[in-house]
């Protein structure tokens, strides 16, 4: 499959700036794998394609305020730090990206905060925009984390071309966020509120979660036309017993299960043995979803609009069909859906 194949003419006007009003009042738009059929719908209507003991499962990762902006030793330039992971909490070092990175060498120390009040030292260089950060802190570790974070602000991505509102931080996290760990949110499960939720455990739908903190790879653009050349970034993922045993007993039984988001997708098609059964994992995953594919676990998959050549756009188009899901972005274009981060959603039975 080619890089090329990706490709689909998105209006900048349509890539959503905020999201729907109300979590679950987003549009739906449901396509049908097999007949390739599309109705459109409001998110709640989800609802409606499932039955008792049907499992939706979740990515319970949350959403830390990654993106800090900080000042150069002597010179005063301005340098954004992108936090990306805690390598040793007791000595306060972090794995993050840095803008502009020419300018930032190990031995440089940069300040943050309006008094200079947090310092960190540039210990290691990783990639071209990658650094070892040291954070030159004698409080303890709690005080230190809590006034990291109060200096961060919510990681909305770089398409969503707008000032961060004091509104994101809510808005841009899931309401089951649990796991802390990920710069970006999984945004599939951003349109269920609690009242959907409740709806469907009424209905007698079971829920089980995974962890996948999302890294910034998901951002990453694809430089090769042949996508068997393209590497994954790692990320991390945790799957537990619970979860595998509420999976595989639904699979036995002939339910259906719905992979909320393409982190959900990702951690199941990471976890799964010959035989199709999931099980437990607690490690790294760089798994690539691309078609043609064949799926072990999920019957259903719900994702966001993802923007052309994603890596995100594949693994949907993968799961869906490909020439079905092009077409439904074609039918979302002309329907003026909502794309990105905060846009409308898709569910693929």
């Amino acid at each position: 499959m080619k890089l090329s194949k990706f490709k689909y003419k998105l209006p900048p006007e349509l890539i959503a700036l905020h999201p729907a009003k109300n979590r679950d009042e987003a549009r739906l738009m449901v396509l049908d794998r097999k007949t390739g059929k599309i109705e459109h719908k409001i998110f709640k209507d989800v609802i409606d394609h499932f039955d008792e003991k049907d499992v939706f499962v979740f990515n319970d990762s949350k959403v830390f305020p990654a993106r800090l902006y900080g000042n150069k030793e002597k010179t005063g330039a301005e340098i954004e730090v992108f936090l990306l992971r805690e390598l040793n909490p007791e000595l306060r070092i972090w794995d993050v990206l840095v803008d502009p990175a020419r300018k930032i060498r190990i031995g440089n120390k940069l300040y943050f905060g309006e008094d200079d009040s947090m310092v960190a030292e540039v210990i290691d260089n990783t990639t071209s925009r990658g650094r070892t950060l040291r954070f030159l802190y004698d409080g303890e570790y709690d005080e230190f984390k809590k006034e990291l974070y109060a200096l961060g602000e919510t990681p909305l991505p770089r398409f969503i071309n707008r000032k961060v509102e004091p509104e994101d931080a809510e808005n841009y996290q899931t309401i089951f966020a649990k796991n802390e760990g990920a710069v970006a949110a999984p945004t599939a499960g951003m349109h269920f509120s609690r009242e959907l939720m409740k709806r469907m455990e009424i209905r007698g739908i079971d829920f089980a979660y995974i962890t996948l903190h999302v890294g910034l790879g998901n951002f990453r653009e694809v430089d090769v036309e042949d996508l068997t050349k393209h590497k994954m970034d790692s990320e991390q993922i945790i799957v537990g017993p619970e979860t595998v045993k509420i999976v595989n007993d639904a699979k036995d039984e002939k339910h259906k299960i719905c992979a909320v988001g393409t982190t959900v997708v990702r951690t199941l098609e990471s976890c799964v043995t010959t035989k199709g059964r999931l099980t437990e994992f607690d490690g790294w995953t760089n798994k690539f979803i691309f078609p043609p594919y064949d799926f072990s676990v999920p019957d259903a998959f719900i994702s966001n609009f993802h923007l052309p050549y994603s890596t995100l756009l594949m693994m949907v188009a993968a799961f869906g069909g490909y020439e079905h899901v092009m077409e439904a972005y074609d039918v979302a274009v002309k329907e003026k859906y909502r794309f990105g981060t905060y846009g409308d959603a898709m569910l693929i039975i």
